[in-house]
């Protein structure tokens, strides 16, 4: 009550006189009105200001989904200028392109397949290391592994596939680091027949171009099996065929689960992947492959369990197995048959590849078991038959080794395998086996050979000196015929290479191979016809077109049936009772010779049935000696086990001129043999040769050339004869020189001229 006196008397003051009591009170009212209007109006602007207040913080709300509709749209505005961008791109990387309408898929590198006799693939040589197959003839575990190691969704995308580049970028952030790529099988082609192998927008703009063009153009099975056929799998084989032989000697219509697994594996890395590297690594990356095809449902878990439990491919360095050492002289001869191939073809040769398998088994087998004990590490083998055919040809030891073909390009003395040759001539000049020669000390010029154990015998036939390898009854012989009558002989019967005028030619220096020597053997096998060794039979074209075929059905009787007969005689005993004794064979009739040359570095076997003529050469290539290894020794040995393999269940046949019969010894024979042998060798005094000066050529002496007969050899075989002269080679005179280049004949030594 108080309060409110206190606050009228306060608010409401007392006023003296009415009019100015009104007067203060209208002044009053309107000062009240003013304050409740200030009050109303200040209300209503609070009102005001907090639904400003209100409205502001709704519009902040509101605000935020205003923003995201920006963010969405710029988004896709940006999209469409990445897209007019890209395509932009796309564009002027394709009008660098040339046109599509020129566009064809390169011509895969020609494929040369050699086949055996028997129509068995041998090798195959060219680019690609092997022969382009259709997909139905692939094992289908190869184009299964490929597809769920490389492109899963294959069949079912358009050259490009978005889930898969997306899954192997996501892939590659999460791990990062780049593990797995997105390219196609189809874009994979496309960079392998048209791109270089660079990381750059533009290839990869090319090779999705590409990619589509080749699924327009082609159908599915068309591209993967273009793409099977030229892949890299890593040690230069391009295709699944060429892949399969590398690594499993056998056809890509052959492979297994395991083995079409490790291929496909390869095709991540082929180089640090390939069997014949890292076999570990190569079969870890095959079970990564065999868990993709389970999961594809290609294969059952009991599948890769059968295929886990197959040892780890092991893979040579290099081509390796039988048939390469062919191979590479096949390529060679078509080259000069028809010129440049610019084709695929099919090349038949001569070679029986039983027989070839067995020639190497028996060099390797016998190299192995006593190569070491004998340092010797290398051997070479040729067989050919009566036609000059090449049925079987070993080069060396091991192709993956080393590739130069020692039985063809390696030219080498062969020692007293070339006397038959002189023994020929000299039969060609009347000369019989029953013939006797004196076996004494001689001397041609400076010259004086020596039998290999410095013993004679006096008066020997000319069969027992063959059989026996003596060198002196040799040089008389070449003498008799004269050396050049000796070179005649040796080319007209198939030796190729250049020969030596002059008497040592009888003890073998001239050099040669063992493919041309044992072709020369060949007509005292076939009846005295010239055997010209051959290796290709026919070339085709793959649907069949006969390009070549070669013409070796005449050739040229080259010693008539006499000389054939004698020497069959002859060289049968070297196998029955002389130097070549291990290589007899049981059942069959069998000739040869063997030759060995100076310090036994080479070693050499040469003989025949009337099947086969096969020579067989061991030693070094760097010209080491071996340990007392003679061609009766490892070479007759080897012989004769390669010969029994070749003709196990055929029927024996006996050599030409076995029932010739030789005409009785002339009387005075031994009386020609005494002359022959006093004019050869001279005096005795002079036996040795004299002693010459510093400056002048210095030939071997006695010393140099002969076999040291006090020994056993130490492989148990029976000593051969052949110590080949080195040292600059001796002149072919008898005491003088051969000034008029005739012939010293046997008439001349008879007349003392």
């Amino acid at each position: 009550m108080v309060s409110r006196g206190k606050n009228r008397e306060r608010i409401e003051p007392t006023f003296q006189d009415e009019s100015e009591d009104e007067d203060l009170r209208a002044d009053q009212d309107d000062r009240i009105g003013s304050k409740r209007k200030g009050r109303t109006s200040g209300k209503k602007q609070a009102a005001g200001s907090r639904k400003a207040k209100g409205s502001r913080t709704s519009n902040r709300q509101s605000g935020g989904g205003f923003g995201l509709g920006k963010f969405i749209y710029w988004c896709f505005v940006l999209s469409i200028w990445c897209g007019i961008g890209l395509v932009g791109l796309v564009g002027y990387y394709a009008s660098q392109m040339p046109s599509a309408s020129t566009w064809s898929i390169p011509e895969r590198p020609p494929n040369m397949k050699i086949v055996s006799v028997e129509g068995t693939v041998i090798a195959n040589r060219g680019a690609t290391g092997g022969e382009a197959l259709p997909l139905e003839e692939m094992s289908p575990f190869i184009p299964q592994a490929v597809m769920a190691i490389e492109d899963r969704r294959f069949y079912s995308h358009y050259g490009v596939d978005p889930l898969g580049l997306g899954r192997a970028i996501f892939t590659n952030i999460t791990r990062g680091r780049a593990v797995q790529g997105g390219s196609t099988l189809t874009q994979q082609l496309a960079k392998n027949l048209f791109l270089s192998p660079e990381r750059t927008v533009e290839r990869k703009v090319q090779e999705v171009l590409l990619a589509f063009w080749l699924e327009q153009k082609y159908t599915k099975d068309q591209i993967l099996a273009m793409y099977l056929n030229r892949v890299f799998f890593g040690s230069n084989a391009y295709g699944v065929e060429a892949a399969a032989r590398r690594y499993f000697n056998k056809s890509a219509r052959d492979v297994n689960l395991g083995e079409a697994a490790l291929l496909a594996g390869l095709l991540k890395a082929p180089s640090r992947l390939s069997p014949a590297r890292d076999p570990e690594a190569a079969e870890a990356r095959a079970q990564v492959v065999l868990q993709a095809m389970r999961e594809e449902g290609y294969v059952t878990e009991d599948d890769i369990k059968t295929a886990m439990t197959q040892s780890p491919t092991k893979a040579k360095r290099y081509w390796s197995g039988a048939g390469q050492y062919v191979a590479d002289m096949v390529r060679d001869d078509v080259t000069a048959l028809i010129g440049k191939v610019t084709e695929d073809i099919v090349v038949e040769t001569t070679i029986d590849l039983s027989l070839e398998e067995q020639a190497e088994a028996v060099i390797t087998e016998t190299l192995d078991a006593e190569g070491k004990k004998f340092n010797t590490s290398q051997a070479a083998l040729v067989s050919i038959d009566g036609t000059g055919a090449i049925r079987a040809l070993i080069g060396g030891r091991d192709y993956s080794e080393s590739q130069f073909n020692r039985a063809v390009k390696a030219k080498r003395q062969p020692g007293s395998a070339f006397k038959p040759f002189v023994y020929a001539a000299a039969m060609e000049m009347g000369v019989q086996p029953n013939s006797l020669r004196n076996d004494a000390p001689i001397r041609i010029g400076n010259w004086t050979p020596q039998n290999y154990d410095e013993k004679y015998r006096g008066q020997v036939t000319v069969a027992g000196a063959l059989a026996d390898s003596l060198n002196t009854i040799a040089a008389q012989l070449v003498m008799e015929a004269g050396p050049d009558q000796v070179i005649k002989v040796a080319h007209r019967m198939g030796i190729a290479s250049e020969l030596q005028s002059n008497a040592s030619i009888a003890l073998g220096t001239s050099e040669v191979s063992l493919l041309e020597l044992t072709s020369a053997y060949a007509p005292f096998m076939n009846g005295g016809y010239k055997a010209t060794p051959y290796i290709v039979r026919r070339i085709l074209k793959t649907d069949g077109t006969l390009i070549y075929e070669n013409n070796y059905l005449e050739p040229p009787r080259v010693l008539n049936d006499a000389v054939v007969a004698s020497m069959n005689t002859m060289m049968k005993g070297v196998i029955d009772r002389g130097t070549g004794k291990r290589a007899k064979l049981k059942g069959w009739e069998a000739a040869g010779k063997t030759g060995t040359t100076q310090s036994f570095r080479d070693a050499l076997f040469v003989g025949y049935t009337s099947n086969l003529t096969t020579g067989v050469w061991f030693g070094n290539d760097n010209g080491d000696s071996m340990k007392k290894v003679t061609g009766g020794g490892l070479p007759a040995k080897a012989w004769h086990d390669f010969m029994m393999a070749a003709h196990k269940g055929l029927t024996p046949a006996p050599l030409p001129g076995s029932g010739y019969v030789d005409p009785a010894p002339a009387e005075n024979d031994a009386t020609i043999g005494s002359i022959l042998s006093g004019v050869l060798q001279g005096d005795e005094q002079e036996a040795q040769p004299p002693a010459q000066d510093p400056g002048q050529a210095q030939y071997p002496t006695a010393e140099d050339d002969y076999y040291d007969s006090e020994y056993p050899p130490d492989d148990g075989y029976p000593v051969d004869e052949d110590r080949i002269l080195e040292g600059p080679v001796p002149p072919g005179e008898v005491g003088g020189g051969q000034g008029s280049g005739r012939r010293t004949t046997l008439l001349d030594l008879l007349l003392g001229q």
